[in-house]
This record gives C-alpha cells, structure tokens and sequence, in this order.
C-alpha cells in the first residue's frame, strides 16, 4: 500500500467524501481512508438529505446523478400519546419542482456512490483500515498511523472526518477525551420494506414524491423524537434520544422503538412491512456550543467529528453540514499547499469560511435549541395538552364548548401550571 499522500482523509462519509473529491479534482494526491468494508457499511442516518450547495457546485446534475429515493413535498409533526397522534402538515407545490428541497436517501448506497466519485476523480480509497494514531513531527500532524500493515501514512495535511467520536480529532488534542451525555444522542432506525404502491397509496404521495415525518411524545418520557421517512419502495422509522435521558430512565432503545411501532396510529401506517435492517449511531445534539477545536498545525476537522449537526425541533440537520464544511475544509487545504506552509495560521482559513458559509451561520442562529430538547414536559405533557384540546374541540355531547385558546390555558394550567408554561414558552421561543 502507498504510504506518501499530499493530503489524508479520514472517513468517507459525506464530509470526508466531499473534501477529498474536491482535493482530487485540484489534482491532489490525496489518500481517503475508512475503517469498514467499504464506504456506508457502518454509517447510519434517519434518511433525510437537503439541499446540498457545496455538491451542487461540484456536479451540476447532482440531484439527477446521486442515488437519490423520493424528493419530500409533505413535511408532518406529530404530537403523540400513546393512544392518540395530532398531525401538523405542511405540504407544497414548489417542493414538487426541481431544484428539489430534499430527498430521501439510502445512507450506504450514498456514501459508496459519493466516496466512488472521489476516486474516480482521482483519490486513493483505502478501505478495511482504522486510524490508531497521529503522526506529528516537531508538534505537527504529518500523518495518520493505521492498523494495516504496520506502518504510517504520510501527509502534510490531515482532515478528520471519521465521525462524532472522532479518534483522529481527540489524539490531535483538537477535542475532550469524554463528552457530556446531554450533549450527545442515540439514533435507531428499522428499514422496512413496504411496496410503492402500498406507500404511494398509505401517505397520499404519486410519482417519487416522498415524506418526512417527526413525532414527539413516542419516547415514553426519554428526551428525544421520532420519525418516520418515504423511501422509494421501504419506510425508515427511529428514534432519536438523548443518552444521559436514556441512561436515567433505565429504558433500553430497543424498549422505546417496540412502543413506537406498535402505538396504534403507527401500527396502521406499518401495517404488511417486513423488516431489512436495524442499526443505531451516535448523533452530536450539543450544537454550536458543542464545537470542539477544527484546526492544527497541520490538521483540520470536519462534519459530525466537527459536532455540525443540530436540531431546531421541527428539523434535524447534519448531513448537508457536513457535506458543505468537507469542501470547505479541502479549500483551506488547497490554499496551505499553495502557500507551502499548513500551520494553523494559514489552515484558519477553514474557520473564515465556516463563518462566512450557511454552517456555522444556522449552528449559532439556532444555538439555544438543545435547551429546547431538555424541557422535560416537551415529550409527554404536552402532547397531551395538544390531544387534549382536539379530543374536546371534536367531541360532540351536548356541553358547551370553549374558545381553543382558552381550552388549551386551562389545560395548561392544569397540567404543567402557569410558570412552568411561561418558562418553556421562553425557552421555546429563544430556541427558534
């Protein structure tokens, strides 16, 4: 195997891939190193891709060209109990015109394609190889060493994209050796298989249009979500939680996935799907206060090890993130190769752009979200309430009704009491 490379990447996933696709391009010799079998084998995601600016500049008929499932025109929150569910739609004509908002992908055949494109402009894709080590000389990163064949792997640049437990990042010192647990949540997700015809025909969708469903109240108290996504003949169903939540419950994820699937309204939509696939992730939800240190003397660090990834409480967002800030890394990069010199000094370019990109822009814009995500009566007294006022509002039975904004204060009042209520409103309101 080579051993010298003008520049390291390490993961390939949609952060590494898209750094190292945009070095190759530039015509460097850049090396694109993943632990697994091959690119996707062991990434996991609910299924949700966004409008991807940083890949759109790279392949103009991106959209046509990746491997994408259904573009999304319907967007759903749901608030639930477990017995009953209230839906909040949104759904749009200009969704359903190219450029798409979103799709719904298939993570493994994506990180393979992506990675694939990578070496094909260029890139060395070393698979079956995990990263033990950084190299430094005189206290710079010049390399990674790997649990294959003994030896190093040679660069005067690194870029660490192997995720948000990042061992690349943390033997650099660019991160803690321990995160908080209320700063990192737990994804699981089942891949059903389920007919286009049956999903065309259960979700109102034709042609490849798709669906994105999150829901609040199927965690059984454990702070956290759930979904629920069209792909083009399967739905992709999980939950993501808070550790340290889950940790203090003394529930397993297996436990709250069963709940989730089997409450009755679930149950309905899943009714014939016959299970593929079940796998879980580590997701980073601490958000913009999370960030650990991106640049070194001689390394840079991007996409989940980076902690881009947050959640507003009605999106969930990473993927793109990590996409935009991996081409953002590799321009940092090819600038050092053309200065000759990759100290931090001239790598900070990389945080010039973060600042200037959409990145580090939504992360801040929306860095008071986790707060949002710890308001404990979020995932079972308020949806609740919310059941509460439609079952009342619909209700036929001969007693008077009340106005909706005073039945659901009275609820309120009832459930959480009037601080609390004002307390979370606040919170709520400074997350969004």
């Amino acid at each position: 195997m080579k051993r010298s490379f003008e520049a390291i990447v390490v993961g390939a996933g949609p952060a590494g891939s898209a750094a190292a696709l945009t070095l190759a391009r530039a015509g460097v010799d850049v090396a694109l190193v993943e632990r697994a079998a091959h690119p996707g084998e062991k990434n996991m995601f609910g299924g949700l891709l966004h409008r991807m600016p940083a890949l759109e500049e790279i392949f103009p008929d991106f959209w046509d060209r990746a491997p994408l499932q259904r573009h999304v025109v319907k967007k759903v929150l749901t608030f639930m109990t477990p017995e009953r569910m209230v839906n909040v739609q949104y759904e749009t004509e200009s969704f359903d015109r190219t450029p798409y908002n979103g799709y719904t992908v298939y993570r493994p055949t994506f990180d393979r394609w992506l990675a694939e494109e990578a070496r094909a402009a260029g890139a060395t894709l070393v698979t079956r190889t995990t990263v033990e080590d950084v190299v430094r000389e005189k206290g710079t990163v010049t390399g990674v060493t790997v649990l294959r064949d003994g030896g190093p792997l040679r660069a005067p640049v690194v870029i660490a994209a192997d995720g948000v437990l990042s061992f690349t990042a943390l033997k650099a010192g660019l991160r803690k050796r321990t995160f908080d647990p209320g700063e990192m949540a737990v994804g699981v997700k089942a891949l059903l298989e389920m007919p286009k015809d049956v999903i065309d025909d259960r979700f109102g969708l034709v042609r490849d249009q798709g669906l994105s469903n999150e829901f609040v109240g199927c965690t059984g108290g454990v702070r956290g979500g759930g979904f629920l996504y069209t792909n083009y003949d399967s739905v992709s169903v999980g939950l993501v939680v808070h550790i340290g939540s889950l940790r203090d419950s003394g529930k397993t994820p297996y436990d709250l996935m069963n709940e989730f699937v089997t409450q009755p309204q679930m149950a309905k939509l899943l009714r014939g799907a016959r299970l593929l696939e079940y796998s879980a992730h580590v997701i980073p939800e601490g958000g913009y206060d999370m960030i650990p240190g991106l640049v070194g003397d001689g390394i840079l660090v991007t996409g989940d090890a980076a902690g881009f990834c947050y959640a507003t409480g009605l999106n969930l967002e990473g993927i793109n993130l990590a996409a935009h800030s991996g081409v953002l890394a590799a321009q940092a990069a090819l600038e050092a190769r053309e200065a000759k010199d990759y100290s931090a000094r001239v790598l900070k370019g990389y945080e010039r752009r973060l600042k200037e990109s959409f990145v580090l822009k939504d992360l801040k814009t929306f860095r008071h979200a986790p707060k949002m995500l710890h308001i404990d009566r979020l995932y079972v007294e308020y949806p609740e309430i919310f059941c509460d006022v439609m079952e009342r509002v619909y209700r036929i039975d001969g007693t008077p009704k009340e106005s909706v904004s005073s039945l659901f204060l009275r609820l309120a009042k009832e459930k959480v009491g009037a601080g609390s209520l004002a307390k979370d409103a606040w919170t709520a309101w400074r997350a969004v």
